[in-house]
């Protein structure tokens, strides 16, 4: 159960992983970058170039250009150790390729273990149902701990790239996104605000809660309506099988309601890591004033100057400053 439920975290980690880099290199050129209100057109041509490129990033590898953020965490989620090659920190390839090859191997050596002894044990049981061989219980929790210790290693890889990724900015919006993908909460506390980390733990930890305990019901009602719609299996409960179907249909609705919550939940703390990492340098205080004063008004456009029996007006210039 623990294991399948680090697998299903480490695919969903990896997907939200490829989701940003997938946003982040369609996007590189303006939402990474504070290149807003440019006055060139982008073309489709243009804005196909923004999405990610696997010439683009080697030739990033390669040191013959320069990568953003998100171009580098989304290459280095599937080209482990990408970003320390980027980041020329060679010596580290040894422990990272080690460590994950130490970690995984276990894990299959140790799964292969478990299995032949639950093998041996099914064939020992068929001959004799008194048999004294078990399940190599040992074997299994190894596999899961190696299994765990080479999911934090890949997240780890990730993480020291983001940390290590040079930038002038204080609160890059793309460290900050990367961040929270990787540890919700942690683009927060990188924009400095920290009295957001509580409230986003304790949504995704109450909806997962409630996850965990709709997904215990609906395997139990499920169980019941099984064993009561077989009539072989000499079930007497005192839930019928249409009460158990209905109970079972609801907490599958419930179910998929706080996987969805999760999930929203999740994906708010990164939108609130960006979107608050670009509103660090906005200048908010109490100063309000208003500049009114004249001045001439010069049309830019042809069409403005077409009919008209000059080409300057007099006006008023107001500034709000706020």
């Amino acid at each position: 159960m623990l294991r399948s439920r680090l697998i299903k975290a480490f695919l969903c980690v990896c997907a939200a992983l490829s989701f940003a880099a997938g946003a982040s290199a369609q996007f590189k050129s303006e939402a990474f970058s504070n290149g807003f209100g440019d006055s060139e057109d982008v073309s489709p041509a243009d804005s196909a170039k923004g999405f990610f490129s696997v010439k683009e990033y080697f030739a990033g590898l390669s040191h013959k250009q320069e990568l953003k953020i998100g171009t580098l965490a989304g290459g280095s989620a599937v080209f482990i150790g990408g970003q320390q090659i980027y980041h020329r920190q060679y010596w580290k390839l040894p422990l990272i390729y080690g460590g994950l090859g130490a970690t995984v191997g276990g894990g299959f050596y140790f799964r292969g273990k478990y299995q032949a002894s639950v093998d041996a044990y099914n064939a020992a049981w068929e001959t004799d149902p008194l048999t004294e061989l078990t399940p190599d219980s040992r074997s299994q929790t190894l596999s899961t701990l190696c299994f765990v210790g080479g999911a934090l290693a890949y997240w780890g890889t990730l993480m020291d790239g983001a940390i290590t990724f040079p930038t002038d900015n204080p609160h890059d919006p793309g460290k900050a996104t990367l961040y929270s993908v990787l540890l919700p909460g942690l683009g927060q506390a990188y924009n400095n605000e920290y009295w957001k980390i509580p409230i986003y733990w304790g949504c995704l930890a109450g909806a997962y809660h409630y996850l965990d305990t709709f997904q215990t019901n609906y395997k139990r009602f499920k169980r019941i309506h099984n064993e009561a719609t077989d009539s072989s299996s000499g079930y007497n409960g005192s839930i019928s099988a249409d009460t158990a179907k209905y109970y079972r249909d609801i907490y599958r609705r419930y179910r998929d309601y706080s996987i969805l919550a999760v999930a929203a939940f999740y994906l708010i703390q990164v939108i609130d890591a960006n979107v608050f990492s670009y509103m660090q340098d906005f200048e908010v205080n109490d100063d309000i004033s208003m500049d009114l004063r004249p001045t001439l008004i010069t049309p830019e456009t042809q069409y403005a100057l077409s009919g008209s029996g000059s080409t300057t007006a007099v006006g008023l210039s107001l500034g709000l400053r706020f």
